[in-house]
């Protein structure tokens, strides 16, 4: 018994648990996250998230921005204090996906 020591989840690298994240839903993903630090280490990999991105997700998110501009200029600020052309990960994009984006100057 002497020697080894004790291992735990933690001790898995990042590379081992993102696959494991791939088969998850991203409101499973967010609370795995909150296991250790391998484990959001993986649920912030742009591997993972791109996988739950749809294929026309550049497109949207241009529309968005576009959007989150046009509510910008007339003096309003975005929900999440962020300018969306900073949006650099995959999970960023899909969060951003995921928020309302009000158009036709927020009539709709």
């Amino acid at each position: 018994s002497e020697g080894w020591g004790q291992t735990s989840l933690g001790d898995m690298p990042e590379s081992c648990v993102a696959p494991v994240l791939l088969y998850l839903d991203p409101p499973e993903i967010c609370l795995v996250a909150r296991l250790n630090r391998a484990f959001r280490g993986a649920a912030s990999a742009d591997c993972v998230w791109a996988t739950k991105l749809p294929a026309n997700y550049r497109y949207l998110a241009a529309l968005a921005a576009a959007a989150d501009d046009d509510s910008s200029s007339d003096g309003s600020v975005e929900g999440n204090g962020r300018c969306s052309s900073s949006v650099a990960t995959k999970k960023e994009k899909y969060a951003r996906l995921c928020r309302p984006t009000p158009f036709d100057r927020g009539t709709k």
